[in-house]
C-alpha cells in the first residue's frame, strides 16, 4: 500500500545576506512515519524547520500539508499560527515553558480565546488526561513546571503540541538532557503515537538513536539535500559519508598513566541562586593526563561545579587548588592565569562577546601576549592572521573573521571557543558540554583534541549530558545528583543512567 503523504516541502531556499542557508530543498513526510533529519552544523536543518513552522519566510519554494481528509493544501508561509492550525507542532531543544505555573496551565497557555469570560479547566484537564492515556506521556498536571524533572518537562512540551491537535511533530534534539532510561521511554511513547498516525521529523546528532528510532533518514550538507535512505539500509559509516562526504575518524582512547594532581576541590560548598548552581561539600581531584567525566541530568549542580572551576563563583566553604596552589578569591582572570582553559556551557553569553569580531574573540584571553599587543595597542594584522589560521584549522564557517561573532551559528561559535582554548595549551581544561549542537564529524574532532590535550599532560574535566560521549572519553566517571558528586563504580551505561536518575547508589 502506498503511504499517505502528509507534508511536502518543495524547493525551499533561504539566504541571509551572502550566506545560503537552504538551497532548493525538497522533502516528503508520510503518515505514521519518523523521518530523521541529519546534517553538519550549518547544514540548514534548523533554518528549514523554522521555515516549516513559520518563523522564517522562504525566499523561494512552497509547503503543502494534508488536511483532515488527507488532501494536500498550500501552507501560508511565515505565519506560525497557520502552521499550528495545520497540525504542525514543534518541540525545541531548549524548553519554552513558564516555570512558575503548573503543567496544566503551560499546556493550555495560548490555546484559549482571549475574550473568553472564564476558563473551562475541567474540560481542559479531561482532554489532557485523555491524551496522556493514549500517548503514555505522563506528567503531574498540578505541579509548577519549575519543580518537575527534565524528563517530565520534555513530556509537557510534547503534550502541549498534542493538545493543539498536532498531526506532524518536529522534535529538535529531544533526548539531549534525558537519561538513557528516559530516552527509551520517550521513544516508546512516541512510537505508540506514530502507530496511531502521528508523523515525526526527528533532528538528532545521536546516531544510535537515529538508527533505532527512525524509519527514513534525510541528510543536508551546505544547505542542500544530498540524499536520503531507509533506516534499514543505513549504518553509522554510510550516514557519516553522506553528512560530511567522507568517513568520520574513530576516536580511540589509549591507556596512559595519570600524573600529578592538576585540580583539587576539597569540601567545596556553594549555596547558589538555584539548585542548578548549588553544591554540597564536593571533593574532586583531576590529575594530569586524565579525563574525568561528570555525568548527570541537567540542573543537578553541573553549573555550580563549572562556575567554581571557571572562577565565576567563590565557594561558601572548601578550597580550590590548581597544581597544588590554592586559589584565593578565585576570579576568571586568576583561573586563566593559573592555566585553566574554559569551554562554557552557555557559549552565547559566557563564551563570546557578540559585538566583537570573530578575530578579537579568538584572542580575548591573550591580551597580555606580545604577539597580540604592543605598548597597549592591539596588533590588528597579527590578530587577523591568527584568526584566519584558526578558522581554517577548526573549520569555523561564517561571514568572515572580521564580522561580529554573534553572526556565527551556534556550532561555529563553539568551534571558535574550542580554537581559543586548545591553542593556549592550558594545564587544566574545563569542557562543559563541549559537543552540544555539534555534528558527528565536529564532535569527533573535539574528542580527538581532548585526547591530544590529555596526552600532552593536561587534566580535563568533561561535563556532559551525553553519556555516550563520557563513556568514550573519560578515564574516571562521576555522577552529579542534587549537588552531590559520587564516583561511578562501573562503566555500564544502564547502571550510570540509574545513578543519574537517583535510583541506584
Amino acid at each position: 500500500m502506498t503511504p499517505k503523504t502528509v507534508l511536502t516541502l518543495t524547493g525551499l531556499s533561504k539566504r541571509f545576506g551572502p550566506v545560503i542557508a537552504n538551497d532548493d530543498v525538497s522533502l516528503t513526510l508520510h503518515k505514521g512515519e519518523v523521518l530523521a533529519l541529519l546534517g553538519e552544523n550549518g547544514a540548514g536543518k534548523t533554518t528549514l524547520m523554522n521555515m516549516l513552522f513559520g518563523h522564517y519566510l522562504p525566499d523561494a519554494g512552497r509547503v503543502e500539508v494534508a488536511d483532515a481528509q488527507g488532501i494536500l493544501e498550500p501552507l501560508p508561509l511565515g505565519h506560525p499560527q497557520a502552521a499550528l492550525a495545520a497540525g504542525i507542532g514543534m518541540v525545541h531543544q531548549h524548553f519554552a515553558l513558564a516555570e512558575n505555573i503548573n503543567a496544566l496551565d503551560n499546556i493550555t497557555l495560548g490555546s484559549e480565546p482571549l475574550l473568553a469570560l472564564r476558563r473551562n479547566r475541567a474540560a481542559a484537564r479531561a482532554r489532557i488526561e485523555g491524551i496522556i492515556a493514549r500517548s503514555g506521556l505522563k506528567a503531574p498536571l498540578d505541579v509548577p513546571v519549575g519543580q518537575l524533572s527534565v524528563g517530565e518537562r520534555q513530556r509537557v512540551e510534547i503534550l502541549k503540541a498534542l493538545y493543539r491537535d498536532a498531526r506532524i511533530l518536529v522534535l529538535d534534539e529531544p533526548t539531549a538532557v534525558l537519561t538513557p532510561q528516559e530516552a527509551d521511554t520517550l521513544f516508546s511513547n512516541i512510537r505508540a503515537m506514530v502507530a496511531d498516525g502521528l508523523s515525526v521529523i526527528f533532528i538528532s546528532h545521536k546516531l544510535r538513536e537515529v538508527l533505532a528510532f527512525s524509519d527514513r533518514i534525510a541528510v543536508l550538507r551546505h544547505g542542500k539535500k544530498v540524499g536520503e535512505m531507509a533506516t534499514t539500509e543505513a549504518d553509522e559509516a554510510k550516514i557519516a559519508r553522506m553528512m560530511v562526504g567522507a568517513d568520520t575518524p574513530k576516536v580511540a582512547r589509549d591507556q596512559i598513566a595519570a600524573g600529578a594532581p592538576v585540580l583539587s576541590l576539597t569540601n567545596v560548598a556553594v549555596k547558589g541562586r538555584s539548585e542548578r548552581e548549588s553544591l554540597e561539600h564536593v571533593s574532586l581531584t583531576v590529575n594530569a593526563r586524565e579525563i574525568v567525566g561528570i555525568a548527570g541530568i541537567s540542573g543537578n549542580g553541573q553549573s555550580g561545579l563549572a562556575r567554581v572551576i571557571a572562577g565565576l563563583t567563590t565557594p561558601d566553604a572548601g578550597t580550590v587548588a590548581v597544581d597544588g596552589a590554592a586559589i584565593e578569591n578565585p576570579t576568571p582572570a586568576r583561573m586563566v592565569e593559573a592555566g585553566v582553559g574554559r569551554i562554557p556551557e552557555d557559549r552565547h553569553h559566557e563564551g563570546i562577546v557578540g559585538a566583537m569580531s570573530v578575530a578579537e574573540n579568538m584572542v580575548i584571553e591573550r591580551l597580555d601576549d606580545p604577539d597580540i599587543q604592543s605598548m597597549g595597542l592591539l596588533r590588528r594584522e597579527a590578530i587577523s592572521e591568527n584568526a584566519a589560521r584558526l578558522a581554517t584549522a577548526y573549520d569555523v564557517r561564517g561571514p568572515g573573521v572580521g564580522a561580529p561573532a554573534r553572526l556565527l551559528s551556534g556550532g561555529n561559535i563553539q568551534k571558535l571557543i574550542l580554537a581559543r582554548v586548545f591553542e593556549r595549551s592550558p594545564r587544566l581544561i574545563l569542557a562543559n558540554q563541549p559537543t552540544r549542537g555539534l555534528d558527528m564529524g565536529a564532535a569527533a574532532a573535539v574528542g580527538q583534541r581532548l585526547l591530544e590535550a590529555r596526552a600532552r599532560g593536561a587534566g580535563i574535566v568533561l561535563i556532559s549530558e551525553d553519556l555516550d560521549e563520557i563513556l568514550g572519553l573519560a578515564d574516571r566517571i562521576f555522577v552529579i545528583r542534587d549537588g552531590q558528586l559520587t564516583q561511578a563504580p562501573t562503566t555500564e551505561r544502564e547502571q550510570i543512567g540509574l545513578m543519574m536518575a537517583g535510583v541506584a547508589a
